[in-house]
């Protein structure tokens, strides 16, 4: 790999420098199939303003391999190389690694000409199995000296036979390195992580384990309040568990992490699916104190809508109502803005976390829904709920897709059946509405999930230096 002679112009040292960067000319958006049958790829998106394709899918790559069920993906490089601790300032943002959760191939997609996008390079699960004794490979962050890949799953057939964790891949040769961990404490299921650089420290979470999962949610273990409830923080460098905090045993599903961009600050938030007590979905703020303890606190609540049995699907008729799912969340680079996907209402929130103790309702979209089914603006369809979301780094387009995970999808949304992926623009004082113009209907027999910006969005960098 020829590298060039000064830091990728996409590299930002700080999260203001980042949001004065060009805008993004294109979007990467993940294409699962349908079911197991079905290929995988990545949808090259035209987001140029003027273009005659704007917002088309003007390329795409698909696999040749079936039922790997693509999901999260992430870069190669970003700005975190700009950090004094990185060997690899000179790398390019140029690939994207893409995983199968469910097959735990990965895939290395070399994106440097979107329009000529092409599949680089094919990781087969045995050398993942080998290398670390983990599987179902899931969220991809860029850091300073390699690739760290989040997992689902152990080893065995099952993914039981010990703890998921984290793996660290080479930067540029994208070689399996090996195990993160080198003391886990008491973590023992996996999700999303991420970190604070300068600080020297990473929050992981949880979902479940694969059988808790793959074939859809498994009812017993839901309200048996048997998925994951707790967070995770690690000494980075030493790569140790220092605390562990419960939320408590009905906050199932700790899912998204995400710290504020800001390196001098220490605090974050996180998206938890359901509490089973009251069906709300809910959001934390954790927090270092001045004694070095982390903390937490719950900001966030939203409320279940009471529905008529008849209009549910199955796992839902005897609640009489549909719970939010907090599926995803995102931060704005300036930490103003925290976007909050409700995949079971059919809403995407938007709340000022200006004073992330005290988060503010500012705005609010509904679209799809269990049992709504809110039309887009032009009168067409959106299938299941707004899932995946994606800001920019400007913070004035929040994108977002639709499926969560394929049995799920199936499982909440029985009688429906796609991939859509739409926008909504931001104002300079905070307005927040669907862009009628923008909206992407995905193939046949696939549907979307995640997004990646090019030159980077709000939950792809992290930023070694302080705003200023």
């Amino acid at each position: 790999m020829n590298k060039p002679m000064k830091p990728d112009p996409t590299f930002h040292a700080s999260a203001k420098l980042a949001m004065e960067a060009p805008p993004e000319n294109f979007a990467f958006t993940v294409m699962l199939g349908k079911d197991q049958d079905q290929h995988d790829g990545i949808a090259v998106i035209d987001l140029r303003a003027g273009s005659d394709t704007y917002g088309e899918i003007v390329h795409s790559v698909m696999t040749e391999t079936t039922g790997d069920e693509f999901h999260h993906f992430g870069w190669n490089a970003c700005s975190s190389s700009l950090s004094p601790l990185s060997g690899h300032a000179f790398l390019e943002r140029r690939y994207l690694i893409v995983p199968g959760i469910r097959s735990s191939r990965i895939f290395i997609f070399d994106v440097k000409d979107p329009l000529k996008a092409h599949i680089h390079k094919i990781i087969e699960p045995e050398e993942l199995f080998e290398k670390t004794g983990y599987s179902r490979p899931h969220t991809i962050h860029c850091g300073p000296e390699g690739i760290y890949v989040s997992t689902l799953g152990g080893g065995g057939p099952d993914g039981t036979d010990g703890p998921p964790g984290i793996f660290i891949m080479d930067c540029e040769t994208f070689e399996i390195i090996g195990q993160y961990e080198m003391d886990r404490g008491a973590q023992d299921k996996h999700y999303d992580f991420w970190w604070n650089l300068p600080q020297d420290y990473m929050v992981s979470s949880e979902w479940g384990l694969p059988p808790q999962y793959e074939n859809g949610v498994v009812a017993e273990d839901l309200l048996s309040n048997k998925y994951g409830h707790s967070i995770h923080f690690w000494d980075l460098r030493a790569r140790k568990n220092i605390q562990t905090m419960d939320f408590g045993e009905n906050y199932q599903m700790a899912l998204e992490i995400r710290p504020a961009h800001d390196p001098t600050k220490s605090y974050g938030f996180c998206g938890v699916v359901v509490d089973t007590t009251n069906l709300q979905g809910a959001i934390f703020t954790w927090w270092r104190d001045d004694d070095g303890v982390w903390q937490s606190k719950k900001t966030i609540t939203i409320d279940p809508r009471p529905e008529d049995p008849d209009n549910l699907p199955d796992l839902l008729k005897g609640f009489g109502a549909v719970p939010p799912l907090v599926t995803d969340i995102d931060l704005s680079l300036d930490d103003k803005y925290l976007y909050v996907a409700c995949w079971g209402l059919g809403e995407m929130h938007q709340y000022d976390v200006s004073d992330p103790m005290n988060p503010v309702l500012n705005g609010k979209v509904e679209l799809g829904g269990i049992a709504t089914e809110h039309k887009h603006p032009n009168g067409k369809d959106f299938i299941y709920g707004p899932q995946m979301v994606e800001i920019s780094r400007d913070g004035k387009r929040v994108y977002w897709t639709n499926s969560l995970y394929s049995t799920w999808d199936n499982q909440f949304y029985p009688h429906q059946e796609g991939g859509q992926m739409v926008m909504a623009n931001v104002g300079a004082d905070g307005s927040f509405a669907l862009d009628a113009e923008f909206y992407i209907d995905f193939p046949e027999n696939t549907r979307a999930h995640q997004i990646r910006l090019e030159g980077g969005d709000c939950s792809t960098d992290s930023f070694c230096y302080p705003s200023v």
